[in-house]
């Protein structure tokens, strides 16, 4: 996940803390020492105990599914371990600060989108049925109307006006609304016996 390092007019220089905190990481800010916690992006101890940065769009995606998309990426190469985590076992969190929702993969491949609804926003949680690894999250508002989507193998196509989007970056491909990109949402990816413990309120989609 990525947050915005912007805060109130100063920009945060962070790094690992060392910790974890419900299972994940937590940073330090270099000005106050504070601790944050990665998955909320909050200050959990303290001179900015409280204080929130905003989470921005981001993927935990393969190479090569991110190069397919976006071919001109440059990219750091350093030594590094395969990482273990696997995107079968984990959701995509989509945090809309009043409420959290978690859609297991599994489910949700086998749906390939799901239309909802999360704190009054209406969202579209987009997947490749064969390849977990390619994933969005999209506004399903839409010149000033609310649109339902489906995914064909044209893309990710409204129900109603027969409209097409490339399912993964929300660009316009064809269609009444075709000369218009989806607006893509904040989400990250999470264990669901973690999320809980930092949305101890959120909701589980199991499909």
């Amino acid at each position: 996940m990525v947050h915005r390092r912007e805060l109130g007019g100063t920009t945060l220089i962070l790094g690992n803390q060392g910790d974890l905190f419900g299972n994940a990481m937590t940073w330090w800010d270099h000005e106050t020492g504070s601790v944050w916690s990665q998955p909320l992006g909050e200050a959990i101890l303290g001179p900015r105990k409280g204080d929130t940065l905003e989470l921005l769009p981001s993927t935990l995606t393969a190479w090569d599914a991110w190069r397919e998309e976006h071919p001109d990426t440059l990219v750091l190469a350093v030594d590094a371990w395969q990482t273990g985590f696997h995107l079968e076992d984990m959701a995509v969190v989509v945090d809309r600060g009043a409420e959290a929702v978690a859609y297991s993969i599994p489910p949700l491949r086998n749906a390939g989108v799901v239309n909802d609804v999360v704190a009054g926003f209406e969202v579209a949680v987009v997947i490749d049925p064969e390849d977990s690894s390619r994933w969005a999250v999209f506004s399903r508002r839409l010149d000033d109307s609310i649109v339902d989507f489906e995914l064909t193998p044209e893309g990710l196509t409204d129900t109603a006006s027969g409209s097409v989007f490339d399912p993964f970056i929300g660009t316009g491909r064809s269609g009444p609304l075709g000369d218009q990109d989806l607006d893509r949402l904040p989400a990250f990816t999470a264990f669901p016996e973690d999320f809980l413990t930092f949305f101890p309120d959120g909701k589980i989609w199991t499909g």
